[in-house]
């Protein structure tokens, strides 16, 4: 049994190069387009002129990663006599899941003796972020990559996404609610209450009356489902919204009693469709 494998995940884990580093994981980047730009890499980003240029009305496209990208990346890794355990940004919402298994099959036809294996997190953000840190944990403890795939596997429908977001124009756009939706959400400061599904998609499950309310909600739902939440690592994502983040780990340390909090930014990949101001809260519970 061995150890020595490569963990690889992409830019839509939102982990910092930091982070990364860290947890030995190697970052595919998946591309972003600004305006009128040329496509760029996730990982590139000045995320604060990102978010700036969002809230100055710039829109902001993004793609999943291309077969030749990915073939480079894996084979780049299996050539080098390495097996790989690629943690993928959900296919609800990519289909970066299903070219990256097209791919792990004609590399396992080309290096039968490498194990290639792709894990669709059914997450995002540093849902998927702390999908990846988990896995990266349990590596790090000695576990096989044939284990580290199971407990992926496992786990990933514990992973809880709640998050809410500020303006509901870039939800709008990605078809995520309707304009008429949107145009009373906004004359009323109503804010919608989300999570990632079994399916990893993005649903809509409730409305909360202003900011403050639509925070204490992300905390409500993580004490109906966290699993002892004292005793694990969570992990907070702001589009560029700092402040409501630490209030968010606030609330959840006074009310829970977490010690292990990480914030992050949502980078571009995610950001370009829910926006400035998106606060999203990440932890294990007993369902999504």
């Amino acid at each position: 049994m061995t150890t020595d494998f490569v963990i690889l995940t992409d830019s839509g884990s939102d982990l910092t190069p930091e982070m990364a580093a860290e947890l030995q994981v190697q970052v595919m980047p998946l591309m972003y387009t600004l305006g009128d730009g040329e496509p760029m890499p996730g990982d590139a980003a000045d995320i604060k002129d990102f978010y700036k240029q969002l809230r100055e009305g710039k829109s902001a496209k993004t793609s999943a990663a291309n077969y030749e990208d990915l073939m480079e990346t894996l084979e780049n890794i299996v050539s080098k006599g390495k097996d790989v355990l690629y943690i993928a940004f959900s296919s609800g919402l990519s289909s970066t899941v299903s070219t990256a298994m097209l791919v792990a099959g004609e590399l396992t036809e080309k290096y039968p003796e490498r194990k290639i294996y792709v894990a669709d997190s059914l997450a995002a953000s540093l849902g998927h972020g702390l999908l990846v840190y988990l896995a990266a944990k349990q590596r790090a403890a000695g576990a096989s990559i044939d284990a580290v795939r199971d407990f992926v596997e496992e786990n990933k429908l514990h992973l809880c996404h709640w998050f809410t977001v500020d303006d509901l124009h870039h939800l709008k756009r990605g078809g995520r609610v309707s304009a008429a939706t949107a145009a009373i959400g906004t004359m009323l400061s109503i804010k919608p209450v989300l999570h990632v599904d079994d399916a990893g998609h993005l649903i809509n499950v409730s409305k909360a009356r202003g900011r403050k309310a639509s925070l204490a909600a992300l905390v409500e739902r993580m004490e109906q489902t966290a699993m002892d939440p004292a005793g694990q690592t969570v992990f907070i994502s702001h589009g560029d919204a700092l402040e409501d983040a630490q209030t968010v780990a606030q609330m959840v340390r006074d009310k829970m009693g977490v010690q292990d909090i990480h914030i992050g930014y949502i980078g571009p990949v995610i950001g370009a469709h829910s926006g400035p101001g998106t606060i999203a809260l990440f932890f294990l519970g007993t369902q999504r």
